[in-house]
């Protein structure tokens, strides 16, 4: 199942529905990449990501990428691509409150390029509540170009709050006094982040982690702790249990399943983690929803 809209000013949006599909290289406008369903790998240059349906993935105009999927369920992707007027008319319109909301530390370009980091995000509150809405207008109808355009344009605006949270206010969160080296400490950081999202589920280490952010393990733990709040550890512990989330929500995988699937060696010390970060079981998570 394939959806693919063009509008008016060139803004597109594509849907697909696929077990196996490969996407040859090519230059992306900036563009918002989700996957609801299962995952999707992306090359980026010499970064290898994964994309899962908690998170999404912010690429550059300009940024030339594949990606594949390769699957035994079904994944259901979505890509948006703005046109670069849009942008650009979007930047003038929010001039002033783009200034007040994003002092983007990675930026000293003009915004109207639309350079900023390009990295895996959390789908979660309005930017996913809006994307999910414009996702179903797209299925259910056939919305005309205004209210599609709106869609996005309120994309945008969610994405600056979430640049905002994971970029701009991590950067201050570190104890650097020279500003550039701040910004290429959260660079690494976030590969690092990339490479636990990306590999979660198998049996990584620091050094991996380490090596994958250019840092030396003891500046990893320090400089990560200093940004996020928590440990490359921990983040991984939530990354796993969130995944865990997503599966016993929308699967029909047994526990046992899920533990092997999202990397846990028993499901004794998941089932602790779980209730600890959610003060309920997995099964009792499971039958709730239910």
């Amino acid at each position: 199942m394939k959806y693919l809209r063009v509008l008016k000013n060139n803004n597109q949006i594509s849907s697909e529905t696929v077990k196996q599909a490969y996407y040859p290289e090519h230059i992306s406008n900036f563009s918002m990449q989700m996957v609801f369903s299962g995952n999707s790998a992306f090359n980026i240059g010499k970064r290898h990501l994964n994309l899962y349906p908690d998170s999404f993935l912010a690429l550059n105009q300009g940024t030339q990428y594949s990606s594949k999927v390769d699957s035994n369920i079904p994944v259901n992707k979505l890509s948006i691509s703005f046109a670069p007027e849009f942008l650009s008319d979007f930047y003038r319109a929010q001039h002033k409150n783009i200034n007040a909301l994003l002092d983007d530390p990675f930026d000293s370009t003009d915004h109207s390029e639309g350079f900023f980091l390009e990295t895996i995000y959390p789908f979660s509150g309005d930017m996913k509540y809006n994307i999910l809405n414009l996702k179903n207008q797209l299925e259910q109808e056939s919305p005309d170009d205004l209210l599609v355009n709106e869609y996005l344009h309120h994309s945008l605006i969610n994405y600056f709050k979430v640049y905002q949270k994971e970029v701009s206010n991590k950067t201050e969160n570190l104890s650097f006094l020279n500003k550039s080296t701040k910004i290429e400490i959260l660079k690494r950081l976030t590969f690092a982040k990339e490479y636990i999202s990306s590999n979660y589920n198998k049996n990584i280490d620091l050094e991996d982690i380490a090596h994958n952010a250019c840092l030396s393990v003891n500046h990893l733990l320090r400089t990560f702790k200093q940004a996020y709040g928590i440990s490359p550890h921990q983040y991984l512990i939530k990354v796993r249990i969130d995944r865990s989330k997503y599966l016993l929500t929308n699967t029909r995988y047994t526990l046992n399943e899920i533990v092997e699937i999202v990397g846990f060696e028993c499901p004794s010390s998941f089932i602790r983690l779980f209730k600890t970060m959610n003060s309920i079981t997995p099964g009792k998570y499971r039958l709730n929803l239910q």
